[in-house]
C-alpha cells in the first residue's frame, strides 16, 4: 500500500497544476491573453468611435425621415421598415422549417441510413458557405420560376432563409440532444407514442435551446447585405416597404450606401444607422440570453 501510495504521489506532478508552469503552455496562456486583449481594446475604440461620429445625427430624423440628397435631411426610414418586413419574413419562412427538419433527422431519421448521413453532412457544411453564395442561390431560383423583379421582400427573405436555415438545424438538433432520454422512456413506458413523446415532451423541453439558437441565426440575418445586393436590393428607397412584392432597403444596404457618398455628413448617418443596427443586435442576443437563462432547465 506504502508503495502505491508512493507511486501515485510521484504521479500526481505530471498531471496536476505543476505542467502548466512548463514554457509552452505559460507561452501559449500568454499569447491567448494577448490575442484577446488586442482583439477586445479594436473591438472597443471601433464601437466608441461609431458612437462618438454617430451621436450627432442620431436624432428622430434618422427615424422619420426617408433618404435624400442632403445628409441634413436624409433619414433611414425605409431601412428600418425594410429590415422588420424582410425578417419577419425571413422568420416566418425558416423557423417552423427549420424546426421540423430538426426534429425528423433527430428523433425519427434512421442514422445508420446512408441517405440520412448525407443530409446531416451536407447541413453541417452549409452552416459554413459564405453568405454571397445563397444570394446567387436564391437569384437563380427566382430566375428559374420567371421573377424579373427580384428586389423584393420575399426574394430577400428566401436568400436569408437559405443562409441561416442550416444555423437553425444544426441549433435545434443540439437543444433535443441536451434532453435526457430517460424523459423519452418515461413517456414511451407509459404508453404514449413516439410523435406524442416528441411533440408533448421532448419538444417543449428543447424550447430555450431552440429559441436562443433561432434568435441568434436571425440577428446573423439582420446584419447581411452582400446576398441581398446580388437580388438588386434598392440602395435609395423613398417610400415604405408595404408588402412582400414591394421594393426595400435593409439597414446594412443603407450603411453600404452612405459609406459611399464623398459627404462627410452622410458618414455620420451611416455612423448613426451602424448604432441602430448595433443596438437591434445586442437586443436581440440580450432576449436570447434571458430566454436561455429565464427557461433553461438543469437536468
Amino acid at each position: 500500500m506504502t508503495s502505491l501510495q508512493s507511486a501515485i504521489r510521484g504521479t500526481r506532478p505530471l498531471t496536476g497544476g505543476g505542467g502548466e508552469r512548463r514554457p509552452g503552455p505559460v507561452l501559449f496562456l500568454v499569447l491567448l491573453w494577448l490575442s484577446l486583449v488586442v482583439a477586445f481594446s479594436v473591438l472597443v475604440t471601433l464601437i466608441i468611435t461609431i458612437v462618438l461620429e454617430g451621436m450627432p445625427q442620431f436624432t428622430t430624423r434618422l427615424f422619420t425621415e426617408y433618404p435624400a440628397s442632403s445628409p441634413d435631411e436624409a433619414g433611414a426610414r425605409p431601412a428600418i421598415l425594410g429590415s422588420i418586413w424582410v425578417i419577419i419574413t425571413t422568420a416566418i419562412m425558416t423557423v417552423p422549417l427549420g424546426v421540423a427538419a430538426a426534429v425528423h433527422l433527430e428523433e425519427f431519421a434512421d442514422p445508420r441510413n446512408w441517405f440520412n448521413r448525407l443530409i446531416e453532412l451536407n447541413v453541417q457544411n452549409l452552416a459554413a458557405v459564405p453568405s454571397i453564395v445563397y444570394g446567387l442561390l436564391a437569384l437563380a431560383f427566382l430566375s428559374l420560376l420567371g421573377v424579373r423583379d427580384k428586389s423584393i421582400v420575399i426574394g430577400g427573405a428566401l436568400a436569408l432563409s437559405l443562409l441561416i436555415l442550416p444555423v437553425v438545424i444544426i441549433a435545434t438538433r443540439e437543444a433535443l440532444r441536451s434532453v435526457p432520454l430517460e424523459i423519452r422512456h418515461g413517456s414511451l413506458a407509459l404508453g404514449a407514442t413516439p410523435l406524442q413523446t416528441t411533440w408533448r415532451q421532448t419538444l417543449p423541453a428543447a424550447v430555450p435551446g431552440i429559441a436562443t439558437g433561432t434568435i441568434l441565426a436571425l440577428s446573423r440575418a439582420l446584419g447581411e447585405a452582400a446576398p441581398l445586393l446580388v437580388l438588386g436590393a434598392l440602395v435609395f428607397v423613398s417610400f415604405d416597404p408595404n408588402g412582400l412584392l414591394s421594393g426595400y432597403t435593409t439597414l446594412p444596404i443603407q450603411i453600404f450606401g452612405w459609406t459611399g457618398r464623398p459627404q462627410a455628413g452622410f458618414h455620420e448617418l451611416a455612423a448613426a444607422t451602424s448604432v441602430l443596427l448595433l443596438g437591434v443586435l445586442l437586443a436581440m442576443n440580450a432576449v436570447a440570453i434571458l430566454i436561455r437563462n429565464r427557461f433553461q432547465k438543469r437536468w
